[in-house]
This record gives C-alpha cells, sequence and structure tokens, in this order.
C-alpha cells in the first residue's frame, strides 16, 4: 500500500511541475563508453516511475510466491505433526498394553515432527529396553540428547533408569551421583538414588542421602521407617563384614545421639553382637535398651534375641526383665519374658527358676517354638527329673509332626 501511494505522489509531483517545465524541459546526457543517451527531464522522471513499478511488481510476484510455498510447507508440517501426535498416543496405549515392539515403532516413527520430540525419543527408548533391545534403546537416547542440548536432565533420568534395568549398576551409580550434583532436590532423582543405592548396596550415601528423601518425596510413614530400617542393618552388616567386631563398636561410638537413641538400631547391635560372640558389649546395650523400649513391636525384637546371651552371673539384666513381666498382661509378651527369663536361667545353672519360666511358656501351645521343648527337657534333666524330661521331648516331636503336616495340606 505505501509503494503505491509512494507511485502516485511521484506521478502527482510530475502532473504539478510539468506545466511550469514546459519550455524549460532541460536537457539530461547519460553517456558510457559507447552510447549517448538523451532525454528531457520530464522523460526522465516517467521512466525513474516506471522502473519503480516494475520493481515493485516483480517484488510483489515474488513474495506472493514465497508466501505460497510457506503456506504449503506449513500444510505439509501440520499434517505431519498431528500424524506424529496420533501415532504417540497410539505407542503410549501400546506399553500400557505391554506390546512393546510396537509402540516403539508407533512412538520412534515421527517423533522428530512431534511436539515433544524428545519426550517422543524417551518413551521409544524405553519401549525397546522393554523390548530387550540396548542398541536400539541407546540410539533413541543420543537423539534426544542431541535435541535436548543443554536442559538435558529429562533425557539423564531415563539413560540412568534404562541403565538400571540393563543391569549396569556400576553405571548407573555414577550416571545418579553427577544427577545428585545437578539437581540436589529433584523429586525423580532422589527416587531413582534411593533405588540404586539399595541396589548397590550403598548404606552410607543412602544414610547422608535420608534427609532429603524424608523432606522432598511423598513416602509413607510405613515405606519411610522400612527405608531407615534398611539402612540401619545395611550399616551394621557392612562396618561388622568388613571391620569386624571392634569395628562396628568404634562405628557406633561415633554415631550421632538420633542414632544412639533409635531403638532398632540398637537391637540391631546387641544381635549382631550376640552373633559375633560379643555377649558383653551386647549385654550392656541390651540393658541400655531394655530400660526405655516401650512399643510391642520393639519389645518382642529385643525379648527375642536375650535368649541367645550368655551371661556369667546374676545380672541387672534379669532383675529389670522380671520386674516388667509381673506388670506385663500381654499374652505375647509374657511368653516372650518368660522365655528369655527360662534360657537366661538355664545357662547361669538356676535350673528351678529356668523350670517355671519354661513351663510357663509350653503352656501357650499357639506361641510355643520347638527350642522351648528342648532347654525344657535339658531343665529337668539337670534336675534329675528324667520321665518328665522324655514326656516333654515326645511334646514337642509331637508338635513338630503337626506343624510339617499342616504345611503339607494345601490351602483352599
Amino acid at each position: 500500500m505505501f509503494k503505491i501511494l509512494f507511485l502516485m505522489l511521484i506521478l502527482l509531483a510530475g502532473l504539478i511541475a510539468g506545466p511550469y517545465l514546459s519550455g524549460k524541459q532541460g536537457y539530461v546526457l547519460i553517456s558510457t563508453s559507447s552510447h549517448n543517451i538523451e532525454m528531457t527531464i520530464p522523460t526522465l522522471v516517467i521512466f525513474f516511475v516506471l522502473a519503480l513499478a516494475a520493481v515493485y511488481t516483480v517484488e510483489t510476484v515474488i513474495s506472493r510466491f514465497c508466501r505460497l510455498n510457506k503456506s504449503t510447507y506449513g500444510w505439509f508440517s501440520r499434517r505431519k505433526r498431528l500424524k506424529a501426535e496420533k501415532q504417540t498416543l497410539a505407542g503410549l496405549i501400546k506399553m500400557d498394553e505391554g506390546d512393546y515392539a510396537k509402540a516403539e515403532k508407533l512412538i520412534g516413527k515421527n517423533a522428530k515432527h512431534a511436539s515433544e520430540p524428545v519426550l517422543n525419543f524417551i518413551k521409544a527408548a524405553e519401549a525397546a529396553q522393554q523390548k530387550g533391545d540396548e542398541f536400539s534403546a541407546n540410539k533413541y537416547l543420543i537423539e534426544a540428547t542431541k535435541l535436548a542440548g543443554n536442559d538435558n536432565l529429562v533425557v539423564e533420568l531415563a539413560r540412568t533408569r534404562i541403565l538400571l534395568q540393563q543391569g549396569k549398576l556400576s553405571a548407573a551409580r555414577s550416571s545418579i551421583d553427577s544427577l545428585l550434583l545437578i539437581a540436589p532436590y529433584n523429586p525423580e532423582v532422589l527416587r531413582l538414588a534411593a533405588d540404586i543405592y539399595l541396589q548397590s548396596k550403598a548404606y552410607t550415601s543412602l544414610d547422608e542421602l535420608f534427609g532429603r528423601v524424608e523432606n522432598k518425596l511423598n513416602y509413607s510413614p510405613e515405606k519411610l521407617l522400612q527405608l531407615r530400617h534398611q539402612i540401619e542393618d545395611g550399616l551394621q552388616d557392612e562396618k561388622l563384614n568388613e571391620d569386624g567386631v571392634d569395628g562396628l563398636l568404634a562405628w557406633w561410638e561415633a554415631q550421632p545421639r538420633k542414632r544412639h537413641n533409635d531403638i532398632y538400631a540398637k537391637i540391631g547391635m546387641v544381635k549382631r553382637l550376640i552373633a559375633a560372640n560379643d555377649h558383653d558389649s551386647a549385654y550392656e546395650i541390651a540393658l541400655e535398651t531394655i530400660k526405655k523400649v516401650d512399643k510391642k513391636v520393639d519389645r518382642l525384637a529385643l525379648l527375642q534375641q536375650l535368649p541367645h546371651l550368655q551371661l556369667e552371673n546374676d545380672s541387672k539384666l534379669i532383675k529389670i526383665l522380671e520386674k516388667q513381666l509381673r506388670n506385663e498382661n500381654d499374652s505375647e509378651l509374657k511368653v516372650a519374658y518368660n522365655r528369655a527369663l527360662g534360657y537366661l536361667d538355664v545357662r547361669l545353672g538356676e535350673f528351678e527358676s529356668a523350670k517355671t519360666y519354661l513351663n510357663n511358656v509350653l503352656s501357650e501351645p499357639h506361641l510355643v517354638k520347638s527350642s522351648d521343648f528342648t532347654m525344657a527337657a535339658y531343665t529337668y534333666e539337670q534336675l534329675g527329673d528324667s520321665i518328665e524330661a522324655q514326656r516333654i521331648r515326645e511334646k514337642g516331636l509331637q508338635q513338630l509332626i503337626r506343624t510339617k503336616q499342616s504345611l503339607l495340606v494345601p490351602q483352599n
């Protein structure tokens, strides 16, 4: 529009100036090495206007042609994008159905034309990995990395997950360590790190990570507690296996107050110290723990360890157990207390007292163990009552047979 207006203004100027210049048209000479062109000033103006009109006409034709090509290209692009989105949706449905070969083909075929090509390549890589094609999975990840550029957190997360699925635990561990430096509070990074550290038994790293996992992930209290227990067990086993009893005790002394007040961790220490034949250290921790434990599940866990404890003389532990037993009303806990006291008294040679406690245990058939019959029979033998010892052994054998038969009967 502006160009047409400009041409009209030039013509209007010519019409106005024409009468004034009539008779005073002037003279214009354009000279080259081989030609001379002569014309009046009005003729030059008309030639200039026509030349501009020609240039504008050519420009208009070319621009309209380019717009037509652009429109055609846009139509094809939209068609490819719609087709890619349709195939992506169909591929995701196939993934949910478990048809990973078809899903890979649908999602990866036109991935470059999808609205989010990086995500398409990632999903195609996951589908390829699910059907066991590691080569294709890696190829799709390379394509996703090229498109993602510097913002490739989602690609690296996918790569780490696929490495874990491929069983390349060391590579997955190295990858997640790098991701934790880049995005230390990203929930998906933390979730994946927890899984990898558990599988690689990297309990020290997992212990350091637990605070962030607890704050950033929406784990249930039960799952957090389970993870906390896995960390405690893993750390204690690791220290005992690598550094022995002395190393385990040195590690325990260096732990913060929060861990020292953790009943589960203290019971774990008692269990491992007894297994390592360090009964003195186990006794000290058990004595400290029995005074503070209050939850039934924790008391049962501790009482289950005490029958394995070896004492050389009467102790504060037995007195505390006797006092707690007198105040206990729960039948399951009463059996656990009687069992612990009975076993400890046998080891101390207090067979009369042990007989009373073990008889209390045998009076609860649904809670008795096969070792209880053995210990009770041994106690009666030490007291000179071989007939009662034999009767208890036969009773224990009968219960063992009934237990095995019940396990062999199919459940309807």
